[in-house]
């Protein structure tokens, strides 16, 4: 077996998967969202401290498992550098005490092989990854071969998601929120720009998106004088623009590429509105779509588990005494090998 950890940010999480058969043995993950919330966003500080004492807590119940590892899996990069210390030194630990190979995972390869837990990878696969920190889509042939074909050029989706949330004075996470709230609302209420609707450019950008949400904000007297209806069809009217916006640019990579299987991963995949956008997109391109289970799609120990099965097969192996966080600026905005 192989025991796996994500500490990428504030999630800890650890996983025991099944080098056999990929089966997801052990899996348990502690969500930090109550503690950032009053915040509005995560506190790399507070996140440290609070998987510090989190992740112990949960390599305690994967005891049982523990003497029968083959190997151990740790988040690398990208992330914030002070949550990804944590999850290090313990696998560290755990190679070096148990003389164990110790594999280092790139945080959204895993979000890839959140597709795969319990089950055979599927590939050559197009993948749009939306979450948090980063919006691609991405060219999957092997394990060791994914090519970006299109990137954000400033904010992610989750991040804007989070950002209009906060704009109209919503908690955190915000994605969750907006969803929820564009289901009472009115998407044609206000008429929000789609971002780069007239450029060639095969990439996505929402900040102008994010602006003209906060100045719609501000025409009707700010966060505090909004009503409810306001904030639904602001979020109706938002989710629509942050769609339309990512189909118009998905739409001219599927007339370019022949591969027939498609998937949406990451945090802000669990929105159905835009999975149902590409549903729709998939039939109409004759091609089949994949999701992660919805438990699955934000940061869990599991994908990189899964990930870590196909590494173990091919001895993607690192020193445990020289794995550490990656920090060249390239990789630490997420790019792909």
């Amino acid at each position: 077996m192989i025991l796996s950890i994500e500490s990428s940010c504030d999630d800890s999480s650890i996983a025991i998967t099944k080098i056999e058969n990929s089966e997801l043995i052990f899996h348990k993950k502690i969500s930090q969202e109550r503690q950032h919330a009053c915040y509005g966003g995560v506190v790399p500080e507070l996140a440290s401290r609070l998987h510090a004492i989190d992740l112990p807590n949960i390599l305690e119940d994967a005891k049982p498992y523990l003497n029968k590892l083959k190997a151990v899996a740790v988040t690398n990069q990208p992330g914030l550098s002070v949550t990804l210390l944590e999850g290090i030194a313990m696998a560290k630990t755990i190679a070096v005490s148990k003389d164990i190979p110790l594999i280092p995972v790139h945080h959204l390869k895993g979000h890839i092989y959140s597709l795969f837990i319990g089950k055979e990878e599927i590939l050559p696969l197009l993948v749009l990854l939306i979450s948090g920190g980063h919006t691609q889509i991405i060219r999957v042939e092997s394990l060791e071969k994914m090519t970006i074909l299109a990137t954000s050029i400033d904010d992610s989706v989750g991040e804007s998601f989070d950002k209009t949330a906060k704009m109209m004075g919503l908690g955190y996470p915000g994605g969750p929120l907006i969803e929820k709230l564009a289901l009472k609302g009115d998407e044609n209420a206000f008429d929000l720009p789609v971002p780069l609707r007239n450029s060639p450019l095969l990439a996505f950008s929402l900040s102008g998106l994010k602006n003209a949400v906060r100045l719609a904000i501000e025409s009707l007297g700010g966060a505090d004088n909004l009503t409810e209806q306001n904030r639904c069809d602001i979020a109706a009217s938002f989710q629509k623009a942050v769609k339309l916006h990512l189909i118009q640019k998905s739409k001219k990579i599927f007339a370019q590429e022949p591969i027939k299987d498609f998937a949406i991963v990451g945090g802000a995949s669990s929105n159905l509105y835009i999975r149902g956008a590409y549903e729709e997109l998939c039939q109409e391109f004759k091609k089949e779509i994949h999701t992660a289970s919805l438990e699955f799609c934000s940061d869990n120990a599991a994908m990189i588990g899964r990930y870590a099965v196909e590494a173990y097969k091919k001895e993607l192996f690192v020193d445990a005494y020289k794995i550490d966080i990656v920090r060249t600026k390239k990789q630490q905005a997420g790019m792909l090998l």
